[in-house]
């Protein structure tokens, strides 16, 4: 959609000028010779940016800009001042003005502040979107996700959660493989039953083999009574090992037997144990990998592979980390005692700019230091940590499939693009910030690349 522009200033042939050349970029364009006209359009009529000169006969752009603010602060506000006046450009921006531009005015550039101010209009609607789709929390329990990824997952766990087959969740540290567990064994048929969950990368060997499978009185030293182990307590219930990937290899044919028997045998004990459990396992690893390397036995794998979830990473589900970061505003506002109630659009950009490593579990750290820190009723730039603040992305995405394919520049941008497309869920304003670009750049480039007829 091209984009509404309320233009203004009391010089007719100025304005005839820049009305003409910004028709010619595609832009909606309205022209009044005073602010006083434009508080009467703005109260009945929307647009998505006004450009105003400062300098006016009755009503100045400063006085405007202050208008704007009190009552369409929606709307962002570009001013025009002389080349040397910038303490009224200044002013201006303290009174709410968005932006400047000085004379003479260059077209291109009068243009890109165009769009990064419509931009700017689209992100804060986005933000107070996504703050009352957190309200309404749309996802798959605590799990909150409006992205293709995210979506799919959800229709994936929706057919899995009757199931009483094991199931193995893939995904990076932090994607919230634990929360899908749980999801699982509370919609389950199980639910009635426990939910046990052990990790088994935090335990020594020995600690683990007597947590997960038991023991008798006496098998080993300060084993002063007998221990029942995981398996046996998660009876008629669910047991998640997480971290499977770090299971020591001498247990690992232990743990098969007794998933392919439903028997354990405690240590030092001479009889077995029957349980009756479902099993969830977890793991940031490469199980392939670690099968091809003899780190991980094969059979085991195939026995818990049974069905197979993989949690998208934070930084492919798009605008759902605005989403997130408002949910977990929400959260930790009555615990915090603030007010604040949600993102600046500085901050929303700063969060969809990160590429978040330590995915979920980062945002979430990061919202909470915020919200602790913040003076505002929302959360501004100056919240954020300073490695969020600072980051620039110098990522470059190839072809996941073939990452050793020597491509051409314009193939290689072209695959970008379209990735970066497809993580922001089709929302071409969001992917336009990701990737640098004004509004117009992109189209542009989405018609040269026929991204939405190849990809």
């Amino acid at each position: 959609m091209k984009a509404r522009v309320l233009l203004i200033d009391d010089d007719p042939s100025m304005l005839e000028v820049m009305a003409a050349r910004l028709t010619r970029r595609e832009f909606l364009v309205t022209t009044l010779t005073s602010a006083d006209e434009a508080v009467r359009l703005l109260a009945q009529q929307d647009f998505d940016a006004v450009v105003t000169d400062l300098k006016m006969r009755g009503m100045s752009g400063t006085e405007l800009c202050s208008w704007v603010a009190q009552n369409r602060p929606d709307v962002p506000v570009i001013v025009i001042t002389a080349f040397g006046n910038l303490e009224t450009a200044i002013a201006a921006m303290r009174a709410g003005a968005y932006d400047f531009i000085t004379k003479p005015i260059e077209v291109e550039a009068l243009a890109i502040a165009i769009d990064r101010a419509v931009g700017h209009r689209i992100l804060h609607e986005e933000v107070t979107r996504l703050r009352q789709e957190a309200e309404q929390r749309q996802g798959f329990g605590e799990l909150l996700g409006e992205s293709p990824a995210m979506q799919r997952l959800f229709e994936v766990l929706a057919k899995v959660v009757g199931s009483s087959s094991s199931v193995l969740l893939r995904g990076e540290s932090g994607t919230g493989k634990e929360i899908v567990a749980r999801l699982l064994h509370k919609r389950g048929a199980r639910s009635a039953g426990p939910f046990i969950a052990v990790d088994c990368a935090a335990m020594p060997e020995q600690l683990l083999e007597s947590a997960l499978f038991g023991h008798v009185r006496g098998a080993f030293t300060d084993a002063k009574q007998g221990r029942s182990g995981l398996l046996v307590d998660a009876d008629r219930g669910t047991l998640f090992l997480d971290e499977i990937g770090d299971m020591p290899q001498s247990l690992q044919p232990k743990l098969l037997r007794a998933l392919e028997e439903r028997q354990v045998r405690p240590v030092g004990g001479n009889s077995e144990v029957s349980f009756d459990a479902r099993l969830i396992a977890a793991t940031h690893r490469d199980l392939d990998e670690a099968v091809a390397q003899g780190t991980f036995r094969s059979d085991l794998y195939f026995r818990i592979n049974v069905i197979q979830v993989v949690l998208p990473p934070l930084r492919a589900r798009g605008s759902d980390v605005l989403l997130l970061a408002q949910h977990f505003i929400d959260r930790l506002r009555p615990e915090s005692g603030k007010a604040v109630i949600g993102l600046s659009t500085g901050a929303a950009e700063k969060l969809l700019a990160y590429e978040w490593p330590g995915n979920v579990r980062e945002l979430r750290n990061c919202v909470e230091r915020a919200v602790a820190l913040t003076e505002h009723d929302k959360l501004t730039v100056e919240d954020l940590p300073e490695n969020i603040r600072a980051y620039r992305s110098n990522r470059l995405v190839l072809d996941a499939d073939s990452p050793d394919e020597l491509l051409p520049m314009a193939e290689v941008e072209r695959r970008y693009i379209a990735r970066v497309l497809e993580a922001a869920g089709g929302n071409k304003t969001l992917a336009a910030r990701i990737l640098g670009f004004d509004r117009t750049t992109l189209y542009r480039k989405l018609e040269q690349y026929r991204i939405g007829e190849r990809t």
